[in-house]
């Protein structure tokens, strides 16, 4: 096929992880013959996560790539085409959406599942990267039971940093939360729930400086940014709560956007505004985001394609 040739198909699904693999296995056993762009980093967040133990299924638990590989081992046993490329464009404007891919090839297809996911946002510090996955977590409540009666700390100030402090709380023996300014951006009732948790104590004005450790997490480095004074706590886990980036940068103008950029979607459905654009996983929610509900989400989305297909007399 050549670079710029047009390809049509029935179902395109944009993006892995859960969600896309999930709506891959569902369309494919629907005869939809999907074909499923990965994206630039195939399989999603799981990829970077070690130890999965809260998925059902897995009662011994499951290293997070080693999910990604038997979700899309599954999706190809049905015969899910799989690219290893990115979507970097779109036009919704008519019954027949147009897709193109970096390498320029173009795809016309009757239905669209968007699985794109959304990125956590880190502080920037190469000790950070280092020890993701041996101490360092962009998700309290898939990692924070790894760290039962120890001592961490969580940078954050926003109602999710809240909820993850005090999730940690019950959990952990003692929880530090970093504050950059003097005050929180949480709503009043979640501050309430931070300052009302023994165990949990909020350093003000506080800058992450460095987090301690060869290939685990033994202290972080902290330093006051109004006195300069600086500080070591002796934690074992380090928890980046500053938020998340949907992947939706492509579908701006297109389709129906939260201020934060998440898609929106019909209540209870995976609906768009835009007919036979469908949304799932994390690029539509900031609440849960976790992999069981975004492989719901990709259930739901291809089903909702399928009946859009039929619907429309396609299949």
């Amino acid at each position: 096929m050549s670079e710029n040739s047009v390809e049509r198909i029935q179902c395109i699904i944009i993006g892995s992880g859960p969600a896309g693999y999930t709506a891959a296995i569902y369309a494919s056993r629907a005869n939809l013959k999907p074909i499923l762009y990965t994206g630039k980093e195939p399989g999603g967040q799981l990829t970077i996560t070690n130890d999965v133990e809260n998925y059902p299924g897995y009662p011994d638990g499951i290293m997070g790539p080693q999910m990604m590989e038997d979700f899309k081992n599954q999706a190809l046993r049905f015969g899910t085409d799989i690219r290893y490329e990115l979507i970097d464009k779109v036009d919704f404007t008519g019954p027949v959406h147009k897709i193109w891919s970096e390498t320029g090839h173009e795809i016309h297809a009757d239905a669209v599942i968007i699985a794109t996911g959304a990125s956590a946002k880190w502080l920037g510090l190469e000790s950070e990267q280092r020890l993701m996955n041996h101490g360092v977590s962009a998700c309290a409540v898939c990692d924070g039971f790894f760290f039962r009666g120890q001592e961490v700390a969580i940078v954050g100030a926003g109602d999710t940093a809240a909820e993850e402090a005090t999730y940690l709380a019950k959990m952990c023996k003692k929880v530090h939360l970093l504050v950059r300014r003097d005050e929180m951006r949480a709503s009043k009732i979640m501050q309430e729930r931070v300052f009302n948790t023994a165990n949990l104590e909020v350093h003000w004005n506080t800058e992450t400086e460095e987090i301690l450790g060869e290939d685990s997490v033994n202290g972080v480095r902290i330093a006051n940014n109004v006195t300069g004074e600086k500080t070591v706590l002796p934690v074992t886990g380090f928890f980046v709560a500053i938020g998340h980036k949907p992947n939706t940068d492509i579908f701006e103008g297109w389709l129906d956007m939260d201020a934060n950029k998440y898609l929106r979607a019909v209540p209870g459905r995976t609906f768009t505004n835009v007919e036979g654009v469908f949304v799932s996983g994390d690029a539509q929610d900031h609440i849960y985001r976790q992999a069981v509900t975004a492989a719901g989400s990709g259930c739901m989305a291809a089903l909702d394609a399928e009946r859009y297909l039929s619907d429309k007399g396609i299949i």
